[in-house]
């Protein structure tokens, strides 16, 4: 039956530590899902958070310094599943070539904010900067969702005229199809009982999949929920779903 891996929020950033991303490599790796899919913001681009490109604040090498972190945190996590695949290949195995799919996130998405802002930056800063196509990944623009067997993923997904993010699980089901979301810090699920088919509407704010407090934060906000997901038996929408916190991946993988 068919399998997802979902990775939330993972905002890389210079300097902080990426090898929770090697550690979910490794889970893949051993879990073997036919779907991987990764719902954004994983560059966190800080040095473009206020849009003032142009400006004296801002500093191009911060650029790409944000670039490059979130580069090697992304080979980091696809390491260990390279290693796997050749491995399989040399001991002339089943195959295992999963789908990689990436969800553009408003983190993201803060290149072309900074590109509208000034236009001068247009073909210097760009999405092409991440090299996420020519590591495998189909790329999904920020906001645009995709249905991978019945289940709808996106960064997150919008409500009202105004498109602000759903504020909640319980009001994600009103889209009346599973959907699953990045974007929120904290981890929420919610079960609807029925589609007009009979089939349960799951729907799941992802959380996050990093170490690091953020400074925005305060020592009551920060600490939230944080793991991937493994989703079994992925068909039409229904799933059964399974969360696995960064505490178990780091002493199942990170304490070899």
């Amino acid at each position: 039956m068919i399998k997802h891996l979902i990775i939330p929020d993972t905002q890389v950033k210079p300097g902080y530590p990426i090898e929770h991303l090697e550690w979910a490599g490794k889970y893949a790796a051993e879990k073997k899902p036919d779907v991987i899919i990764h719902l954004g913001d994983h560059w966190d681009m800080p040095s473009l958070c206020s849009y003032d490109v142009g400006k004296k604040s801002f500093e191009g090498r911060r650029y790409t310094a944000d670039i490059q972190a979130g580069v090697e945190a992304m080979k980091a996590f696809l390491k260990p599943i390279r290693k796997e695949q050749k491995r399989l290949k040399k001991g002339k195995r089943k195959t295992w070539n999963p789908r990689l799919v990436f969800c553009l996130g408003n983190h993201e998405h803060r290149i072309e904010r900074a590109v509208e802002s000034d236009p001068k930056l247009e073909g210097l800063l760009s999405y092409d900067d991440f090299e996420l196509e020519e590591m495998g990944w189909e790329v999904y623009d920020f906001l645009e969702p995709v249905i991978i067997d019945g289940t709808v993923y996106s960064h997150y997904f919008t409500s009202g005229v105004m498109g602000r993010p759903v504020s909640s699980a319980s009001a994600l089901s009103k889209k009346a199809m599973s959907c699953v979301m990045g974007h929120v810090q904290d981890r929420q699920i919610h079960i609807h009982p029925r589609r007009p088919d009979g089939k349960a509407i799951i729907s799941i704010f992802a959380g996050i999949y990093y170490q690091h407090d953020e400074d925005y934060l305060n020592p009551q906000t920060n600490g939230s929920w944080s793991g991937i997901w493994m989703f079994h038996d992925v068909d039409d929408g229904e799933f059964d779903f399974v969360p696995l916190p960064m505490n178990y991946l780091r002493r199942k993988y990170g304490e070899n």
